[in-house]
């Protein structure tokens, strides 16, 4: 599959090469501050080594909070033109299946000497937001440093010591910071739909099954102060007229139209005044209804890209009197992302994402007042459509491993029948998702409502083309 899909696989010799010198001679780019003395953290996926980023979130002045968010310093190790930079830009990010992940660095680099591995003094690219009692920032500064993290956690394994209270200093106030900054989203309009993610995990035996997973709640906060960075970030490159944002246009009045008539069809409330965004935090994503409607939900995410500043036809005098305090408000259309409620940048994954060494660099030079380099500079044209090509090869193999799990769980079951609830219709039939296991496929047929709960029967399941299809059996029990 991963050949049908033209994903890249060993690194070349000489790209290889290059970055084991990189890794083995000091660091590029100074000076640097020492802040070794920020006991920073990472949490990520459990057995994860290319860490991009750590935190520590402390108590500041007036009743106010100090995020410290260190962020790998990637262009320490690699050059513009040399053969770690054009492999990399062949390759545009790193890709996950469940075997192996295919990364965007030789993990000489992004699971070493660039990582933010606990222990050991690692350069970064160092982000210090001043946030209020509201959660609203009031300041920012970025800088080159060295640091050290003092502990590699887990998902999970941090989220159990919240609970228990015995989680490092540097992540207790996580939670109250992650919540003051969802209240904050909220009020922007962020639209986040919380719909659980369909992986494909490891079976005991050595085999693969498909699970449902919802998000943990640290989780959500972890995301909080990524956005939190991303959203200074874009502000800095906005304010200075250059750099590369993420965007996604609002969604157009008949997409919203069509939401609000799912949600009539749906039973789900939508109350006079009520934007989109209000209307998907009242909606319970466990319930057939709740699904079908996010799943309709989802329209108004479709279209993000990459949008370059600083090119001939972006010249600061465009791009209005943004200042570091028009983070929190609204956001034209044009700059803005309108899932995040505001202009963001993505910075914080440089070892797992090409744009963020360029994206971070030009935002570094601007926070200290120097030129931006010219390196980071020209690449910011040619970004958006490597990342654009990127996104599709990483989606494509995303539902090309789903489709064949699902086709090959399901291969000796063609004939039986399953309980599903109808999430989605069009003018071929519908999408149902199996209650166990949790098939997400393709069912033919008429009359089939959105939200509702039916029995379906296996008509087509074959791992050679990753097709699976079902056909109505009747209404559900």
């Amino acid at each position: 599959m991963r050949a049908e899909l033209d994903i890249p696989e060993e690194f070349p010799a000489a790209v290889e090469d290059a970055a084991a010198a990189a890794a083995s001679a000091p660091p590029r780019l100074g000076p640097r501050t020492d802040a070794t003395g920020v006991e920073l953290v990472t949490v990520d996926p459990p057995g994860s080594l290319d860490l991009d980023q750590a935190f520590h979130v402390a108590a500041g002045s007036g009743g106010g909070y100090r995020v410290h968010y260190a962020i790998a310093d990637v262009a320490a190790f690699v050059t513009a033109g040399d053969p770690v930079d054009a492999e990399a830009r062949r390759r545009g990010e790193t890709l996950y299946a469940p075997d192996r992940r295919v990364p965007l660095h030789p993990p000489v680099l992004g699971e070493g000497a660039a990582s933010v591995l606990p222990g050991e003094d690692r350069p970064a690219l160092l982000w210090r937001i001043d946030i209020d009692a509201e959660g609203r920032q009031v300041g920012v500064d970025l800088r080159r440093a060295t640091v050290r993290s003092r502990a590699r956690l887990d998902y999970a394994g941090l989220q159990q010591a919240l609970d228990a209270g015995s989680a490092p200093e540097a992540a207790r106030l996580l939670p109250e910071v992650g919540a003051l900054r969802m209240a904050l989203a909220a009020e922007r309009g962020a639209l986040d739909l919380g719909l659980p993610d369909q992986e494909v995990v490891p079976r005991g035996d050595g085999g693969w099954t498909l699970e449902l997973r919802a998000p943990l709640p640290v989780e959500g906060w972890n995301a909080q102060m990524s956005l939190l960075t991303g959203m200074a970030a874009a502000e800095l490159m906005v304010g200075a007229g250059v750099g590369l944002l993420r965007t996604l246009p609002a969604a157009p009045p008949e997409a919203v139209d069509r939401l609000r008539a799912a949600a009539a069809a749906l039973g789900v409330a939508w109350p006079r005044g009520a934007g989109p965004a209000e209307v998907v935090r009242t909606v319970r994503p466990g319930l057939p209804t709740g699904a079908a409607f996010l799943e309709s939900a989802a329209e108004l995410l479709r279209g993000a890209g990459y949008t370059a500043l600083g090119g001939p036809a972006t010249t600061p005098a465009d791009l209005g009197s943004a200042t570091p305090a028009d983070v929190d408000s609204a956001t034209p259309a044009d700059l803005g992302h309108a899932g995040v409620g505001a202009r963001y940048a993505h910075v914080t994954a440089p070892i797992r994402r090409l744009c963020d060494r360029f994206a971070s660099e030009v935002c570094v030079a601007v926070a200290a007042g120097a030129e931006v380099p010219g390196w980071a500079r020209d690449a910011l044209p040619e970004l958006p459509a490597l990342m654009a090509a990127s996104g599709q090869r990483a989606a494509r193999l995303e539902r090309a491993v789903i489709d064949l799990t699902e086709a090959w769980l399901l291969a000796h079951r063609v004939g039986e029948r399953f309980p599903a609830a109808v999430v989605e219709v069009d003018d071929r039939g519908a999408t149902v998702v199996l209650d166990d296991p949790p098939v997400r496929a393709r069912c033919s047929g008429r009359g089939l409502q959105p939200g509702a709960r039916v029995v379906v029967r296996l008509v087509e399941a074959d791992p050679a083309t990753r097709a699976v299809r079902f056909e109505p059996a009747g209404a559900a029990r």
